[in-house]
């Protein structure tokens, strides 16, 4: 049975937090895997929503830190869909952080692309809806996500060639 396409904007998701001292690392600024963390639960919404189920990371691409975040910043996370098989997602996420009273403009602090798959109740994949790009902005995405998707493939395919055959003890 095929599953009706779906636009990005149906799924997107913003998320904003304040940064406190709670979310620090040893260099006073947030420590970057409680960026990584909201990242990952953004596209977790993304991904269940566009597939009307759950979904688990699979993997985190592209992660790029690009400025540190301090405390008293507020992040916000922009989450969308960026491409869609048989069962796997694309979901890009751009961080950007400003100060609590607006002192400083918004400033783009990290972005990521993660492949989420999406499961059963047994953990088993399962089919997705096509992604359909509705906007020029959209199209870019999904071609730049087949691209990224080709590379991790590829990675992947000569990884498993370069790993030396088992010798049998």
């Amino acid at each position: 049975m095929t599953q009706p396409g779906r636009p990005p904007a149906a799924s997107q998701l913003t998320l904003s937090q304040i940064m406190d001292q709670h979310h620090t690392n040893l260099m006073g600024t947030v420590h970057g895997g409680r960026i990584l963390n909201l990242i990952d639960s953004a596209a977790g919404v993304v991904a269940a929503r566009h597939s009307d189920g759950p979904a688990v990371t699979a993997a985190m691409d592209e992660t790029v830190f690009l400025r540190a975040v301090r405390i008293g910043d507020v992040v916000h996370l922009d989450a969308r869909i960026t491409w869609a098989g048989r069962s796997s997602m694309e979901v890009a996420v751009r961080v950007t952080a400003d100060r609590w009273d607006r002192a400083v403009p918004p400033t783009t602090v990290v972005t990521s692309h993660l492949v989420m798959v999406a499961v059963d109740e047994g953990g088993r994949p399962r089919r997705v809806p096509p992604l359909l790009p509705q906007t020029a902005e959209d199209r870019r995405a999904f071609r730049q996500a087949e691209i990224r998707r080709r590379h991790r493939l590829s990675l992947r395919d000569a990884l498993a060639r370069s790993v030396p055959e088992e010798t049998a003890a």
